[in-house]
Parts: structure tokens; sequence; C-alpha cells
């Protein structure tokens, strides 16, 4: 009679946790296939970046006439 072996892959909770990682694998690499492919955002306009993500730039203030102290 040959010996037994012991694997890992006998247990049931064993294989069905590899088989919802091997699952959650594929997902995550379809989600970031489907949505992270590419950037959206061309480098060639910072400008327009940059007035999307903080709003319009800052303008300088009015030359205001200089105050005299007392």
């Amino acid at each position: 009679m040959p010996p037994e072996v012991n694997s890992p892959w006998k247990i049931p909770l064993v294989r069905e946790i590899a088989v919802i990682l091997l699952i959650k694998l594929v997902l995550l690499m379809a989600i970031k296939v489907i949505w992270f492919d590419t950037p959206s955002a061309s480098a060639e306009q910072p400008q327009q970046v940059f007035e999307h993500l903080l709003g319009s730039a800052p303008t300088p203030p009015n030359a205001s006439p200089k105050e005299n102290p007392r």
C-alpha cells in the first residue's frame, strides 16, 4: 500500500479560498485594463489640467495705491 500524500489541495476550504482569490485577481486585472489603460489627459496641455483641477489660474491683485503709515 503506497503512503498517503498529505496535500493541502485536498482540503475543501483551501480550494475554495484559492478559487476566490483567482477570481478576484482576474476581476482586478479586468478593471485595470478597462478603466486605467491609458491616461486621458495629455501632457501637452498642462494649463487645461491645472484649470480643471484647481479652477481658473490665480490672477494678481490689482495695483492699489500704497498706504502711508501714520
